[in-house]
């Protein structure tokens, strides 16, 4: 005869004892960013839903996951251990989701400087959305690093001077920064470094720069390179030296379009090389498909520009 009984029991120590997804996937937002404003823009809900279903989890699991302190939202002892747990545990539903499917989708952010974002990446997005039309990419250039650990974007692209450490960063591209004019500028510009220096040197990074640049190049005294006392944007440094308002020493990945189209040529071809553009990532983005895909995307598009570093020597 079969045991009912135990069968019954058996059966039910099987079963699971899970709180709604909905009240998970709110907590685990709020808990990553220590803020239930900014998991409510991530979840595209009101601040009140993610209050409600946080606070409906807390009453669920009888323990208090977050405390209101004056300088904001902060997790228990209790919610810490929690979201370490709840985090990876989402990480691998979305990613056995999205194994499923058979191309890539969704909306992913990606923080970057402006100029990069408006001289490199606006100029070839274009052939990313052809090849990946499900996927949508929220670009957003701005000063402001976006933090990636905590979420704020997916993906972060800075420029990194030489020796600076960033966790989780992978180098773009470290081209060479050379001088470069527009055409009718060009016209009355010679070919040594000293003929620079009748003209103005435009820069969007310390004015140091220059200096380097000359004492690399040889032939002009370092106290005849101007010191500059302000200077322009990055875009508006480009903008410039379009119009033909002064030489601006760059690297060449940002104005490849502007020389491609006529708008800008390299005055010298002696170049040095001062740190390079890198991408940041938070933990664990890679597991989405459609960061993997832009990821993969943007390595091939700024494959040209990137040197190892072991050889990032200057150029001259």
């Amino acid at each position: 005869m079969v045991d009912v009984t135990c069968a019954k029991t058996a059966q039910v120590s099987m079963s699971r004892t899970l709180p709604p997804l909905n009240a998970l996937r709110a907590f685990e937002a709020a808990g990553r960013h220590q803020s239930f404003s900014r998991a409510a823009e991530e979840l595209r809900v009101s601040h009140s839903s993610i209050s409600r279903h946080v606070r409906g989890l807390e009453d669920r699991l009888g323990v208090q996951l977050f405390r209101d302190l004056s300088r904001g939202l902060v997790l228990t002892d209790d919610g810490a251990a929690y979201l370490a747990q709840v985090s990876p545990a989402l990480d691998a539903i979305g990613v056995a989701t999205e194994g499923l499917a058979e191309t890539p989708e969704g909306t992913i952010t990606v923080n970057s400087e402006p100029l990069f974002a408006t001289k490199f990446l606006i100029q070839r997005l274009q052939s990313f959305s052809c090849a990946h039309p499900e996927v949508t990419v929220r670009l957003e250039a701005s000063r402001h690093l976006a933090d990636v650990a905590r979420y704020e974007a997916d993906l972060a692209i800075r420029f990194v001077p030489p020796g600076a450490k960033y966790p989780n960063s992978e180098l773009l591209t470290n081209a060479p920064l050379y001088p470069f004019a527009a055409p009718g500028l060009l016209l009355t510009i010679g070919t040594s470094p000293r003929d620079l220096l009748t003209y103005p040197l435009l820069r969007d990074r310390s004015g140091g720069s220059w200096g380097r640049w000359f004492t690399l190049a040889g032939g002009v005294d370092p106290a005849e390179v101007p010191q500059f006392t302000w200077r322009l944007s990055s875009v508006l440094a480009v903008e410039a030296a379009i119009a033909g308002q002064g030489v601006l020493l760059v690297s060449e990945e940002v104005v490849a379009g502007e020389v491609a189209a006529g708008r800008l040529v390299r005055v010298s071809d002696i170049g040095m090389r001062e740190g390079g553009y890198h991408l940041l990532r938070g933990h664990g983005v890679l597991r989405r498909k459609a960061v993997r895909v832009f990821h993969d995307w943007l390595f091939q598009q700024t494959a040209p520009w990137r040197t190892p570093v072991e050889n990032d020597q200057p150029k001259g």
